[in-house]
């Protein structure tokens, strides 16, 4: 599980944030100053959500204590040209413009997220006896090679880089449509039922379980 550090002095923003994102399956912390969230650097989150506009040190200041492999995404009211080029510039990987719709923050939080796993060398995912190489699109189940369509192999690949978080229809379908744009809503579903059948050939293990109303997870210990 992916733990996200707010660092937000709106309460009502902050609130908003924790909810949406703890509802995806992600451990949540919170701050409201920036020297607040310069202490809970201790706890080594996987990615910080950062005000600029913060009481004690400001987002720039804060952003100069945080290790650069820590993905940061700016949360600000500061639209100009020159506050974005600064900030990333400074190490954020990403700047969003409150107001902000929320499907959008959570695709790219996700996104983030997967380009920083990416970058630590996790080009090899495991989850109990499946293993995906994201190197050589290779998926195997106890050893044994399960071949699956291109579709089938990006759906699994997206579901498993949330590492047991719940993934939406919709941000699946933004997550894979670089690789697979024929994959539409109405067929997401008979994608992972093919991929179900596929690892039932396998195994009785149940590694893609649907959370009713919601989306997908993988199942396993990663």
């Amino acid at each position: 599980m992916s733990k996200i550090l707010i660092v937000e002095d709106d309460e009502d923003i902050g609130a908003v944030l924790q909810r949406e994102l703890t509802k995806d399956g992600y451990e949540v912390i919170r701050a409201v100053t920036g020297t607040e969230g310069r202490v809970m650097l201790g706890s080594n989150p996987d990615l910080i959500l950062m005000d600029l506009m913060l009481p004690g040190l400001t987002g720039e200041e804060l952003l100069t204590h945080i290790p650069k492999e820590t993905p940061v995404i700016a949360v600000s009211a500061r639209s100009s040209v020159d506050d974005k080029v600064s900030l990333l510039a400074g190490g954020c990987v990403d700047y969003i413009t409150k107001p902000f719709d929320i499907k959008e923050l959570k695709a790219r939080v996700a996104a983030a997220l997967r380009t920083a796993e990416n970058r630590k060398g996790g080009a090899v995912i495991k989850c109990g006896d499946m293993v995906i190489d994201t190197d050589k699109h290779e998926v195997t189940v106890e050893g044994k090679e399960l071949k699956l369509t291109r579709t089938e192999y990006a759906i699994l690949k997206m579901i498993a880089t949330g590492k047991g978080r719940v993934i939406s229809k919709s941000e699946l379908l933004d997550l894979i449509k670089s690789e697979t744009p024929d994959c539409t809503e109405s067929s997401v579903k008979v994608h992972i039922s093919n991929l179900r059948k596929k690892i039932k050939d396998i195994t009785d293990t149940e590694y893609i379980e649907a959370v009713w109303g919601i989306g997908f997870k993988l199942k396993g210990d990663f």
